[in-house]
């Protein structure tokens, strides 16, 4: 394999070396936040659920924050493939228009363009996630705490200013900040432990999806949070990766399906957004002892338009040259290609050999 790498925990790499790897082995599929660097993901997405997938019975949690979240929302409509193809489409050609003097779209004017985007993507559809016969989606949301119980100018900066030095004391801490609320399409319990952070579990329904998926997409600074969730804990809610960004769960395992395939733009799995520039916090733990990663091997990424991944800066780099991003943006999807072309050669002969260690 020259574009992907395999990675998995033990648990799972040993399940792998006595059974292989059928569909019918897969019990969870999380999806992390990270912005466009999850359109590398999206090919993988259509096989996976359109294809992989497709002829097993077993039902499958799908936990999202962020992307992610819209992305296993996404694998919840009919026509799966059309559906994906479809967002990558409005992924790419997202554009917000700058006030003269600006540099940047307001949070206000992102918020309401964003919402518009998910009323046309979703409209009429919600239903069909909802009620997926199989598939059990839940979104990841951050509810702000004290400073963060509400926006402000002053408020907010100096609120995740005091998250992050509490976060970087000790991950338990951020709890003082903010909770993790996840709203889910089935009753009964999370497929995850919930002892790291205080995490409240409300029912996902057609008055509060639109709500749940922008909160969980609501980047600080870019976006406004999203206030009033209909069911949900009072309180003022942000982007899902700020406590989840790669969704570093304690995932508990089914026996019929115990495994937890991750397609992810990178090995490490970061617990949360405060924690990308603690590098001692990138490690694999027993949390993840059940994990098949599936990532792009970073020789490979070098080869992409600039040397890297599809992201933020992106917006920045191209300023008003949305041409030129899109141009980039498809290359670096019609590239990834690549990774379903091997993902499905190595299903074909499954070699453990292959697979490195989480």
């Amino acid at each position: 394999m020259q574009a992907l790498r395999l990675h998995a925990g033990p648990a799972a790499l040993r399940h792998i070396q006595q059974h292989g790897l059928l569909p019918a082995h897969i019990g969870a599929i999380p999806a992390a936040a990270g912005g466009p660097k999850g359109l590398i993901l999206l090919g993988l997405d259509r096989f996976i659920f359109g294809e992989w997938l497709a002829s097993t019975a077993q039902p499958v949690d799908l936990i999202g924050a962020s992307i992610g979240a819209w992305r296993m929302a996404t694998a919840c409509l009919p026509d799966t493939v059309a559906a994906f193809r479809r967002l990558e489409h409005d992924y790419i050609h997202q554009h917000y228009d700058v006030a003269p003097g600006q540099s940047w779209p307001t949070a206000r004017e992102v918020s309401r363009s964003f919402r518009a985007g998910l009323d046309a993507f979703y409209g009429g559809r919600v239903a069909n996630v909802l009620e997926h016969p199989r598939w059990r989606l839940h979104i990841v949301t951050s509810r702000g705490k004290g400073l963060l119980a509400r926006d402000g100018r002053v408020r907010t900066p100096l609120g995740y200013a005091s998250a992050f030095l509490a976060n970087a004391a000790g991950r338990r801490h951020l709890g003082r900040w903010l909770d993790r609320v996840v709203f889910s399409s089935a009753s009964g319990p999370l497929p995850f432990g919930t002892t790291d952070l205080p995490t409240h579990a409300v029912q996902l329904t057609s008055d509060n999806f639109m709500e749940a998926l922008q909160a969980s997409c609501s980047i600080p600074f870019v976006l406004e949070p999203v206030a009033g969730i209909s069911g949900a804990p009072s309180g003022t809610y942000w982007d899902g990766g700020i406590t989840d960004y790669h969704l570093h769960l304690q995932y508990q395992p089914r026996t019929d399906a115990p495994i937890v395939l991750y397609p992810h733009f990178q090995q490490a799995v970061v617990p949360g957004w405060l924690d990308k520039s603690l590098k001692r916090r990138h490690r694999s733990t027993a949390a993840l002892d059940h994990m098949l990663v599936l990532a792009p091997n970073p020789a490979w990424i070098q080869r992409l338009p600039g040397g890297k991944l599809p992201d933020r800066t992106d917006f920045t780099r191209f300023g008003p040259d949305l041409a030129g991003r899109v141009a980039a943006w498809n290359a670096a999807t019609a590239a990834s290609e690549q990774l379903v072309e091997e993902w499905q050669e190595w299903l074909a002969r499954p070699d453990p050999s292959q697979i490195r260690p989480l």
